[in-house]
């Protein structure tokens, strides 16, 4: 197997990497993990969840915490969602990217720059942004339809 040449397990491992705590956290801050203070609950419900969107955007108006805590949560699930099945993998690895390094620079401004680095947010924006280069998505949704496509495409001539 020539390593240089074949993403199939770097791809599902990044795309599975990322996609598997997004849904986890989602689900925490939805309550459905359990109630705040179970084990393996970070959150539990969105009232907590809001506690620590505040603090982590301390610096930005406190009108506008609530509104990108929800778009935050939207991102979340949908690019959970769209890495874990493997559709529009590339785009939505850019979306995450992005997403994953502005809560890193949230982070650094209110708790400072070792928060980021200790929860290893940078790397999962650097791996979400790595999957995006990645030109083939083995075991994916986007592969199948690809693969779909150009059969259809093959029959028609």
């Amino acid at each position: 197997m020539q390593l240089r040449n074949n993403f199939t397990l770097p791809s599902l491992s990044l795309r599975l990497a990322i996609s598997i705590p997004y849904l986890w956290f989602v689900s925490d801050r939805l309550g459905l993990l359990g109630a705040p203070g179970h084990p393996h609950v970070g959150w539990g419900d969105w009232e907590h969840f809001m506690v620590y969107a505040r603090q982590t955007m301390s610096f930005l108006p406190p009108a506008v915490v609530p509104v990108l805590a929800v778009l935050a949560t939207i991102g979340e699930g949908l690019f959970g969602l769209l890495l874990l099945i493997g559709y529009r993998t590339r785009l939505a690895a850019v979306g995450s990217g992005i997403l994953t390094l502005l809560f890193a620079i949230s982070m650094a401004i209110s708790f400072g720059i070792e928060s980021p680095l200790g929860y290893s947010v940078f790397t999962v924006s650097a791996a979400s942004f790595l999957l995006a280069a990645i030109p083939e998505y083995q075991y994916s949704l986007d592969h199948y339809l690809h693969k779909n496509k150009n059969n259809e495409n093959k029959d028609q001539f």
